[in-house]
């Protein structure tokens, strides 16, 4: 898994994807399989090792918003009452290594543009979610965490701001739980199918768990590392442009 070339660089840059992505609310998961895809790691070592940071990385995330009060449970329950056992039957699914790489390409596209703050808007005027509207929601995007190996954060998200269901700390909050919860149900799902973790995932949690830790802190106060969200941005286009045209 590790023997790839420059994977000191790997190294490197996967603690600054965990802080940034902690920042916003996220687990990373988006961002590890950008960066394992350009430093060519084998297909079947990338959703498990994803899920696994996510679980780590989220969680942080999750505390320190939740410990400033942005946590919003009824909001929270809504997408995860169907996103857990969709995420659970998304994991047990194989992919063509060759589809697998295109979704995770499209997918990556909305990494990209939350990053470059394109659905950064908050809206003053908050409306309640209907409960069908989050079931719908977040099953769908809990079948494809699964699938994919995302916790789907990168994706609620931006749907929460749109349709001015939270403000952005609360969407934040909600969004790290529900990664975490999706990253659980998909990588048992994915267990339960025969994959395996390779011992060396657990190093690359306490690395991420560097910059996750430091991002969930800063980005629950006040940070705004906008310049760095540009050159995520940038890895990101990269990375989603190798993995469609590979």
């Amino acid at each position: 898994m590790l023997q790839t070339e420059n994977i000191y660089i790997f190294f490197l840059v996967l603690p600054i994807v965990s802080f940034l992505y902690a920042s916003v609310g996220h687990g990373g998961a988006s961002g590890y399989l950008a960066l394992m895809a350009l430093f060519s790691f084998a297909p079947e070592t990338m959703k498990p090792t994803a899920l696994l940071l996510n679980l780590f990385v989220a969680g942080i995330s999750f505390y320190y918003y939740y410990k400033e009060g942005y946590f919003n449970r009824k909001l929270f329950l809504s997408f995860a009452i169907t996103s857990i056992p969709l995420a659970f039957l998304g994991g047990t699914i194989e992919v063509d290594a060759t589809l697998y790489k295109k979704i995770l390409a499209v997918l990556l596209v909305f990494a990209i543009l939350k990053m470059l703050n394109v659905f950064g808007k908050e809206s003053n005027t908050i409306k309640n979610i209907k409960l069908w509207q989050g079931l719908i929601v977040g099953g769908i995007i809990g079948f494809f965490s699964g699938l994919i190996g995302i916790g789907g954060g990168i994706i609620l998200t931006p749907i929460i701001l749109l349709l001015h269901w939270g403000k952005m700390k609360e969407a934040a909050a909600v969004s790290a739980l529900f990664i975490w919860v999706n990253s659980a149900s998909g990588l048992i799902g994915q267990l339960s199918s025969g994959v395996t973790l390779e011992k060396e995932s657990f190093l690359l949690v306490g690395i991420a768990l560097v910059g996750g830790v430091l991002g969930g802190y800063y980005g629950s106060k006040k940070i705004n590392n906008q310049k760095l969200r540009y050159i995520l941005a940038f890895v990101l286009v990269i990375a989603s442009a190798k993995l469609f045209f590979a």
